[in-house]
Order: structure tokens, then C-alpha cells, then sequence
């Protein structure tokens, strides 16, 4: 989880006139409950950091919390006091009396978990604002371009979009009856190839096809034919129905194309480049191409592309149309925006 200081959002709150979205009543909730429950501060801390709490007084109160309870020290009102106290932070933290109200917050520990994912929000909120300010602010200086400034928007709002993930453990028992339909399905299809098809019949029968989520890496020396390879699948799976969107940051997109042309036209592409192409040649590529535009078949060949560009340009392709399988051409050519060894990144 990312923290974010409160300083920062001065500037969002003077572009949009008002105070920044936050709830004292949700935030005097999690630190009531983690007064009086020694679990509620492990649960907490699943779910909030101390930069999501927006006054600074209840920063400095969960953090001391937090401190006790690694030190496996009981919470409570006199024990938090002296953790205070050791601190020098007793006063900026509100003091006696309001660690008293604090107690007072809240009757039971029940609710913890809706209040902190209101915490949560609000954070996400003022995370929002500020990087929005930041972008626009950035947009009116011109000091980089609409491509850069889109890229470190992206990056930005990627980065705030993981502090909504709440995702933790799952007791089995909540899994199991999920599982039996999605197997009582497939046993309904009555199909050998339950994802995405390669067209090769060996691997096929090994995968039952391309599931969803499955991260496949095709690894071999240099010249073994690793893109002809993942252009017939790109090819088959296309054929049989599938959207597919492949990244190339080797080969440019007419280059590509040109390959999965002569391959589907059965042409030897050493005549194409030599421009000794036979009249049936002509023909067959003719009927190759007539095959190919009805595909449901992207390239993109930006170089030097990142993971975030990537993942961006395959969602919205996602959001248009039926994607279901993505091919990169290959990994050790992405660029990431924070290390340069792109082969060990």
C-alpha cells in the first residue's frame, strides 16, 4: 500500500475549492476497535496503512499501535499512552482526553472491517485528486509530451488502483462449490479443448487448450523458430473464432503480416523477397489474404513498449472485442520505466 502525505493535498484541495474527502468518524472507528480488540489491529493492518488515515494525529496513533502489537504488548488505553509518551508524540496525537473518546468510539470490534474499507476509499479519493491535479498541472507546463504525460498517467492511476485489492486468504470451504460448477460445466461442453486452441494436436491434447489467466513462456536458442511458432497459433486460434492481439517489439507489423501470409498461402517466402513469385503464387496469396482479413487478429509493434502500455492497450482492445489471447514478441524486449536490465527485469 502506498502512503500519502497530507501536505499533498493542498494543492487539490485550492484547484477544486473544497476540502479533501475524508471521514473522522470511520478513521476514530478502526483505532476505537483496535483499543479494545488485541485481533482488531492485525486485521487493521490488512487493510490500512497508516498514510490512509488523513489527520496526522490518528497517524501517529495507529503507528504506535502497530509498534505494540509487534512487540506483542496488550493495547490499551494506558499501554498506548506510555507508547506515546516514549515517543514524544502524545500531545500531537491528541492527548489524554482524546484517547479517552477513543475508547468511547465505537461499542464492539465487529465493524472494523467496514470502517477501514471506508478509510480505504477515502485515501484512494484523495489519492486521485492529487495525481489528477499533478497530471493536469503537468498537461498546462508542456514540458513533456501528450505520449510521455499519458504513460506516467497510467503509471500513476495503475499504482492507485492496487490499494483497492483486498484480497487475502480464502477459506476452502467458500471455494469448493465454485469449483463443482465450473467442472460440471466443462463436463457439459462435452469438448476435448476447453480454452483457447493452438492447433497443434499434441499440445493441445497435453493442455485442453489455453486457459484464462495461464502466463505461457516459449523458450528456445535464437533461430529455432520460436515467433513462426507462436504466429501459427496466433494463426489457428484466430481461425477457430478466438480474438488474439499480438505484441511484436521485434518484427514490424507489415513484416509480420507478411509471414503469416505467405505461411497461410503455402508461398516460399524467399520468391517474395526476391520478387520471383509465380502467377499461382499470386493466387494463392490472393486466397491467403481473403482467409486472413476475416480474423479477429491485432498487431501492435511499438517498440521498447512496458508492462503498463501493454496492459492498457490489451484492456481497451478487451473492452472493444472479444480478446482472448495475448502473444509477446518477445518479453526481453519490454522496457521497464525503473530498471534497465531489461532481460533480468
Amino acid at each position: 500500500m502506498t502512503s500519502v502525505s497530507h501536505d499533498s493535498y493542498s494543492t487539490a484541495d485550492a484547484y477544486v475549492g473544497r476540502s479533501a474527502p475524508w471521514s473522522a468518524e470511520a478513521e476514530q472507528a478502526v483505532l476505537g476497535a483496535m483499543l479494545l480488540d488485541q485481533d482488531a489491529a492485525l486485521r487493521a493492518a490488512e487493510l490500512v496503512d497508516d498514510g490512509m488515515f488523513y489527520r496526522e494525529a490518528h497517524r501517529r496513533l495507529f503507528r504506535a499501535m502497530l509498534a505494540l502489537t509487534e512487540r506483542r504488548v496488550v493495547i490499551d488505553h494506558i499501554t498506548l499512552r506510555d507508547e506515546l509518551l516514549r515517543r514524544g508524540e502524545l500531545e500531537t496525537a491528541g492527548g489524554h482526553e482524546y484517547l479517552a473518546e477513543l475508547v468511547d468510539a465505537v461499542p464492539t470490534a465487529a465493524n472494523l472491517e467496514f470502517h477501514a474499507r471506508i478509510v480505504r476509499d477515502k485515501a484512494i479519493l484523495r489519492r486521485l485528486i492529487e495525481t489528477s491535479t499533478s497530471i493536469i498541472t503537468e498537461a498546462y507546463d508542456g514540458h513533456s509530451t501528450a505520449t510521455e504525460l499519458l504513460d506516467v498517467a497510467e503509471s500513476r492511476i495503475f499504482q492507485i488502483s492496487q490499494q483497492r485489492g483486498d484480497e487475502g486468504f480464502t477459506r476452502i470451504k467458500e471455494m469448493l462449490w465454485p469449483t463443482m460448477e465450473r467442472i460440471e460445466t466443462l463436463q457439459r461442453s462435452g469438448k476435448a479443448i476447453t480454452g483457447v486452441p493452438s492447433g497443434f494436436i499434441d499440445l493441445d491434447a497435453m493442455t485442453s487448450g489455453f486457459q484464462p489467466s495461464e502466463l505461457v513462456v516459449v523458450a528456445a536458442r535464437p533461430s529455432m523458430g520460436k515467433t513462426a511458432f507462436c504466429l501459427n497459433i496466433a494463426a489457428n486460434a484466430a481461425a477457430e473464432g478466438q480474438g488474439v492481439a499480438v505484441f511484436s517489439l521485434e518484427m514490424s507489423k507489415e513484416a509480420l503480416v507478411q509471414r503469416m501470409l505467405t505461411a497461410t498461402a503455402r508461398v516460399d517466402s524467399h520468391r517474395v523477397r526476391q520478387g520471383t513469385l509465380r502467377d499461382s503464387d499470386f493466387t494463392q496469396l490472393a486466397r491467403a489474404a481473403g482467409i486472413l482479413q476475416t480474423y479477429h487478429l491485432w498487431i501492435d509493434d511499438t517498440p521498447s513498449i512496458t508492462l503498463l502500455e501493454m496492459r492498457g492497450k490489451a484492456r481497451r482492445l478487451k473492452i472493444d472485442n472479444d480478446l482472448k489471447l495475448v502473444i509477446v514478441d518477445y518479453l526481453q524486449l519490454m522496457r521497464s520505466p525503473e530498471y534497465s536490465e531489461n532481460r533480468v527485469q
